[in-house]
């Protein structure tokens, strides 16, 4: 996400950074850098100019910061005008007068919006929230069968009347949800190729019977520019309290999700950030920033591992490694928690400096499942006592796995060191020599 624009961006920072003091030609170089690297993301060219110009007058006219160098200064202004560009806060859905709250979404064909629907749907159901599905895109009976799958695969129940109207199946689905206390109600509406008489016609007549508390136009982040095109243009028939940006994580240039607050007046309330059914995010405009800034984004990866980890296994993981018991049993548990959170390439690319810094190495996936079906196709006693795995065991479990018997000494080999890196980290010795570690006892003379 945002990998090109953060290497530029880093590129110019690091030229700053470099200087001691910053003339006023610096400054004006650098910014255009800046704007060139925003115009290459599809920046839209009203709202680089805005931001620039901020920048400039906050640049020109600020006073400098002790703690701060005069390059960091500027650093500074960026992320915080850009913060402001993106909305400066996260924009949370309304809270009805009585319940239930109803979501109205919509959208152009091939933008994601009944995935995104069922996306929502799991994201609200994963917090309390009693959510229904509501299929009223009755242009397309796949775009039913669609969700009717994915709320089978989150357990959330799906509405659905094929010979029906729209405005009277959602009528008919409101009255439902208040008979079995569902207390969220996502329609999906029907889309269409672009923007039209017909789309806007069946819109308003879905809206004026749903009388919806959130309308949240879906658009895919990949199609730059045109993505805030189409917000421009479903603004200017219905009225929308939101934005949800899809495939943020393939848009290489990012300038969509930049552009379309400031564009549209409208905030963005969820990014789609993968395929898997839980792949969506509430929008934070300085975790944004900092993304696109290259300073990583370490506040939704520890969301990410509070919700996708169980606290007693945690805790019990880490008594385990601090007693030097852990085991490829153990580390197994730990790989299902760690791919519950999401791609590893998307999870690296929220450490801090990770962006610019692995900008073209690429996570194997398909690495990483040959890791776990050489540990699955071990046998529990193996697992425990990985020693216990002899040349006649290796070729057996290769088999089993599908894999080489060089493989499976390479996991052994991994995990031996990482054994052993555990081991020294329990006995408050660091695994780099010279280096202490965090809340560890110091190496060295007593005093």
């Amino acid at each position: 996400m945002f990998d090109t624009l953060s290497g530029r961006l880093g590129g110019v920072f690091d030229k700053l950074r470099s200087k001691g003091r910053l003339s006023e030609d610096d400054v004006n170089e650098a910014l255009r850098e800046v704007r060139l690297a925003l115009l290459e993301a599809d920046v839209n060219v009203s709202v680089v100019k805005s931001l620039l110009g901020r920048v400039r007058d906050r640049a020109v006219g600020s006073e400098v910061t002790k703690s701060l160098t005069p390059g960091q200064q500027v650093i500074r202004i960026v992320h915080d005008e850009l913060i402001v560009t993106l909305g400066q806060e996260a924009a949370p859905l309304v809270r009805p007068s009585a319940p239930p709250l109803v979501i109205m979404m919509v959208g152009l064909q091939g933008s994601g919006k009944t995935t995104t629907a069922a996306k929502l749907a799991r994201h609200l159901k994963a917090k309390g929230r009693r959510p229904l599905l509501v299929a009223a895109d009755l242009q397309r009976p796949a775009a039913i069968d669609q969700l009717e799958t994915l709320g089978a695969s989150i357990g959330v129940p799906v509405y659905v009347e094929r010979k029906s109207k729209p405005p009277r199946l959602v009528k008919a689905a409101l009255k439902q949800a208040r008979t079995e206390s569902a207390n969220v109600v996502i329609i999906d509406t029907a889309g269409r190729l672009q923007i039209d008489t017909d789309l806007m016609k069946e819109l308003a007549a879905v809206r004026k019977v749903a009388e919806p508390d959130e309308t949240l136009l879906v658009v895919d982040a990949m199609t730059g520019q045109e993505a805030v095109n189409v917000a421009i243009g479903f603004s200017e028939y219905t009225e929308l309290s939101g934005l949800v940006m899809t495939k943020i994580d393939g848009d290489a240039r990012g300038g969509a999700a930049i552009s379309a607050r400031e564009v549209t007046g409208v905030p963005i309330k969820f990014v789609g950030t993968g395929e898997s059914i839980d792949s969506l995010d509430t929008f934070h405009p300085e975790r944004m920033a900092d993304r696109i800034l290259g300073m990583g984004d370490v506040l939704s990866l520890i969301e990410k591992a509070e919700e996708a980890y169980d606290q007693d296994e945690a805790e019990r993981a880490a008594r385990k490694m601090l007693d030097n018991t852990f085991d490829l049993e153990d580390f197994l548990e730990q790989f299902q928690q760690l791919k519950k959170m999401g791609p590893l390439q998307q999870l690296v690319g929220m450490l801090p400096g990770a962006g610019s810094a692995l900008q073209n190495v690429q996570v194997d996936e398909k690495q990483l499942a040959r890791v776990e079906a050489i540990i699955r196709s071990m046998t529990p006693d193996e697992r425990r006592n990985p020693k216990s795995i002899n040349g006649s065991r290796r070729r057996r479990i290769a088999a089993g796995s599908g894999t080489r018997p060089q493989d499976v000494n390479g996991v052994l080999k991994q995990f031996s060191q990482a054994q052993k890196m555990m081991k020294a980290m329990a006995g408050g010795k660091s695994p780099i020599p010279g280096l202490s570690m965090p809340g560890m006892p110091r190496q060295g003379k007593k005093r």
